[in-house]
């Protein structure tokens, strides 16, 4: 039986030289690795206390659709500024080589909610962080942080503490 990483291609210096690439899009492309990447995060949020699901755009939809579903539980949307049809809470964040800013919808998740948030990978931190903030923003509490991928040796889990990490599979290097 194949297990989660098998199903990840590694592209040796890319985009630049020295970094290893770990491209999910060969998981999702398999029917029998997407079934156990989503299988495998939701197995280690189970036991967690939550009310809600947050996706990330846009890989962490894929995740957190199918995680919402399968648990129950309603599932919002975190998006690029501008995509967003409704009053919004936004937060700018840093980015390798720039800027971005993502929003939520401010009437999406209530005051007291506990959230969890998914995603696809998390890397430095940044992009998970400023999904934690905007929870924080509207008075609702980050539970926990599920992605299928830690690159550990970029620190983004001691980054974005103590909000509960679980990823499905980690890398040691960058």
């Amino acid at each position: 039986m194949k297990e989660l990483r098998d199903y990840v291609l590694t592209i040796p210096d890319f985009p630049e030289p020295g970094i290893m690439f770990r491209d999910i899009t060969t998981v999702m492309k398999d029917a029998d690795g997407l079934k156990l990447a989503i299988d495998t995060m939701q197995d280690l949020v189970k036991d967690l206390d939550f009310d809600v699901v947050v996706g990330a755009e846009a890989r962490g939809f894929c995740f957190s659709a199918a995680i919402a579903y399968n648990m129950h539980k309603p599932l919002v949307l975190i998006r690029k500024k501008g995509k967003l049809p409704r009053e919004t809470v936004s937060v700018d964040y840093d980015l390798e080589y720039g800027k971005a800013t993502m929003e939520i919808h401010k009437d999406d998740i209530l005051p007291g909610q506990k959230v969890l948030i998914v995603d696809d990978l998390i890397a430095t931190g940044g992009t998970t962080k400023a999904m934690i903030n905007l929870v924080e923003q509207l008075g609702a509490q980050a539970a926990g942080v599920v992605v299928m991928m830690e690159l550990k040796g970029l620190k983004g889990r001691e980054f974005i503490s103590p909000c509960p990490l679980f990823s499905a599979i980690s890398y040691e290097g960058k």
